[in-house]
């Protein structure tokens, strides 16, 4: 199924005019059967559109230029179905802005053992073709993604599209404004970071916007507008007992969806499809955002709390790179341990949790608010989904950034938390608390993540390609010895790879 209608991936197929037009006529029709046979594909989740066949410096630089300015192609497939010369792609691959991914692979699965001839290996020399073209990318220090398989197999179109998800979440970034209502908690320092660093490094701008014209926004929504969301509230959740017949706990519900729709209209308005807000700096609007933050989340918004842009932007990145996909994806805080015989992690959030991570209906409620402000709020609480999942965090070292990301068990509570009137998931880290805690606070993540039960850890690893940056992972296999000493090699391969001594 095609998740991703409104962008396409281009297929190019490399060659030369050495083999006559014979010979790439044959090119032509075998690369336009690749090219259908995966966009075909139930496992790609874009659209494969066949470019015609490049056999000269000139025609590689137009497909590259072509390829930059439109805004539909999210990223290039590169085969080599016969030898193609690498000097020859120079001048494109250096122009080039969008993603690209190089498919070794071959038209035919298997040898013809009874009629092989020179005709047959002159038609079909990938073999050699890609390793030429293969050895230009390592020349111009390229990290880019390689895939090795007949393009038939499931095994590769599932590697592609992961790629492909990575390329999509890349195309987000670049066209991502991330809206900040309020400024970062006091004194915290893993919210703060470089805008301008940031935008240089991933693509999107992070803007400010006063709270008063979101005031304005919420203000003018309608009554009529109102009692539709509400709704939907009581339509969509588990509502708690007596919750509308109150008129305190009635008015806390109309409040987020007068929020809900309020931040959504400015967001539209501004162009934004990711936000922060602070709980220390309200003034003006009716209260922290509880449910309105979690539907928005659930919406494909990206969220970061008291104020941190950076897992703002990462959560919509991730957002786009799961879509479709099983499981959910949301903004995510290490809570409280329990330090049992298996170490386990509680993560919640005073409200803001999406419920696209729930493994029941969420229950609407609403409880107070004691943290910044002390107020009545309505939120979702419900307990995450149990399985395999992960949380990556952005952390801004100063003269560059790292990815950290961090393998988990999400598990069934033991037992209910009746007190606890948020969202919470439940985790045991790979390979054990103790462990993944230490190398996480040794590389410096910060206590706020992206949670997601969809994102693979090689579509995370793609993307971190696209980006030029560090990825750090803590999974079953990390010891914290090996961890440390990763993370020394790496300071003196990214600072030598930026030039700072």
């Amino acid at each position: 199924m095609k998740h991703y209608t409104d962008k396409q991936l281009w297929f190019v197929t490399g060659s030369q005019t050495l083999y006559g037009p014979a010979v790439l006529e044959q090119v032509a029709r075998d690369s336009k059967e690749v090219a259908a046979g995966l966009d075909d594909s139930p496992h790609l989740s874009a659209n494969v559109v066949y470019k015609d066949v490049v056999k000269t410096p000139d025609e590689v630089l137009k497909i590259c230029r072509e390829a930059n300015n439109d805004p539909g192609c999210a990223g290039l497939i590169l085969w080599m179905h016969t030898f193609s010369p690498a000097k020859m792609w120079i001048g494109g691959i250096q122009a080039l802005q969008k993603p690209w991914l190089h498919l070794h692979t071959q038209f035919n699965a298997g040898l013809p053992w009874d009629s092989i001839d020179m005709n047959y290996m002159n038609l079909h020399q990938s073999a050699h073709g890609d390793r030429e073209f293969g050895h230009l990318p390592a020349r111009l220090g390229i990290d880019n993604k390689v895939v090795v398989g007949h393009w038939k197999t499931e095994r590769v179109q599932r590697q592609i599209d992961g790629w492909t998800r990575a390329a999509m979440g890349w195309h987000e970034a670049h066209e991502l404004v991330v809206a900040r209502f309020g400024d970062n908690m006091r004194q915290v320092a893993v919210t703060e970071g470089d805008k301008v660093s940031a935008q240089t490094q991933f693509g999107y701008n992070v803007q400010a916007y006063g709270l008063g014209d979101l005031a304005e926004s919420c203000d003018a929504v309608s009554d009529a507008d109102l009692d539709a969301r509400v709704e939907e509230y009581l339509s969509e959740y588990t509502v708690a007992d007596g919750l509308m017949q109150d008129a305190h706990t009635r008015e806390c519900v109309v409040n987020e969806a007068r929020l809900e729709i309020g931040m959504e209209r400015f967001m539209q308005e501004m162009g934004c499809m990711a936000f922060t807000n602070n709980f220390e700096n309200l003034t003006g609007i009716t209260g922290l955002p509880g449910v309105a933050t979690q539907r928005l989340m659930s919406r494909g918004y990206g969220y970061g709390g008291e104020g941190d842009w950076k897992t703002a932007a990462m959560t919509r990145i991730m957002k786009v790179m799961a879509r479709g996909k099983e499981g959910g994806t949301s903004f995510m805080e290490d809570y409280t341990y329990h330090l049992g015989e298996t170490g386990q992690v509680l993560g919640s959030h005073m409200l803001e949790v999406c419920p696209s991570i729930a493994a029941q209906k969420p229950t609407l409620e609403v409880a107070l608010h004691t943290i910044g402000i002390r107020k009545d709020i309505a939120r979702l609480r419900f307990v995450g989904v149990p399985g395999p999942s992960r949380m990556l965090t952005v952390i801004d070292l100063g003269h560059r950034f790292r990815l950290l990301l961090s393998e988990l068990d999400t598990v069934e509570p033991p037992q209910d938390m009746p007190s606890l009137p948020t969202a919470r998931a439940l985790w045991e880290p790979r390979p054990d608390m103790e462990t993944s805690a230490t190398c996480w606070i040794h590389a410096g993540g910060g206590h706020h993540s992206v949670y997601t039960q969809a994102v693979d850890l090689d579509t995370v690893r793609d993307y971190a390609d696209l980006a030029g940056v560090e990825l750090m992972v803590i999974d079953e296999a990390t010891t914290v010895p090996a961890f440390r000493q990763e993370l020394r090699q790496n300071a003196a391969y990214w600072s030598l790879k930026r030039g700072v001594l």
